[in-house]
């Protein structure tokens, strides 16, 4: 009996000493945050604004080199307008920083949880994550395309989700030309 107990204990070590030295199919493959790129770009009935912000820290989960998670941090600070200059793009930026969009005094990060991904197809995978912003999550879904050392996605969020009710047709009416659409598109490129 003794001689089964020590050759059962010998065998669980044998197995979890293989299960060790194996390798742990599941990485972490953290973002270069200076050389990743957010764009954004929101609508108005009379046109559209874009501009850029940056990227605080992030990372996707890859296991056996599929995407199976990952978590980002936004910095809403770093908000930019890039198709205007001198006054009215320094307007919009403290605008956009304002309470009455994203409150960044208050709110100076959103954050992108990656639940699940499913591959689409060839590198493209469909995504479901819960998107933080002002406080309030969200899930939004959307694909990927995710690369050895680079990954790609456009997102498309309705602001209106978010409490950032500013211009929006969905919470006030007779705004006519001032209307500011609910929906505001993430151009995301991501280095690792």
């Amino acid at each position: 009996m003794k001689k089964n107990v020590f050759n059962s204990l010998m065998a669980l070590v044998v197995v979890f000493s293989m299960v060790s030295f194996a390798g742990n199919p599941i990485k972490e493959k953290q973002v270069k945050v200076k050389q990743s790129e957010i764009t954004w770009q929101g609508e108005k009935v009379t046109g559209f604004h874009e501009g850029t912000i940056a990227l605080k820290d992030g990372f996707l989960i890859m296991e056996d080199g599929k995407l199976k998670g990952g978590e980002f941090v936004i910095d809403m600070t770093s908000i930019t307008v890039t198709d205007l200059s001198g006054e009215n793009k320094g307007k919009l930026e403290g605008h956009l920083k304002s309470d009455d969009f994203f409150g960044v005094k208050n709110y100076p990060t959103a954050k992108m949880v990656i639940k699940s991904a499913s591959k689409k197809n060839g590198n493209t995978y469909g995504v479901v994550g819960d998107l933080t912003i002002k406080g309030k999550t969200n899930p939004v879904t959307f694909n990927m395309e995710v690369e050895e050392n680079e990954a790609e996605a456009d997102i498309v969020i309705d602001r209106s989700k978010y409490d950032v009710r500013y211009g929006s047709g969905s919470f006030f009416d007779n705004l006519g030309d001032k209307t500011i659409y609910d929906n505001f598109e993430l151009d995301v490129e991501l280095k690792f």
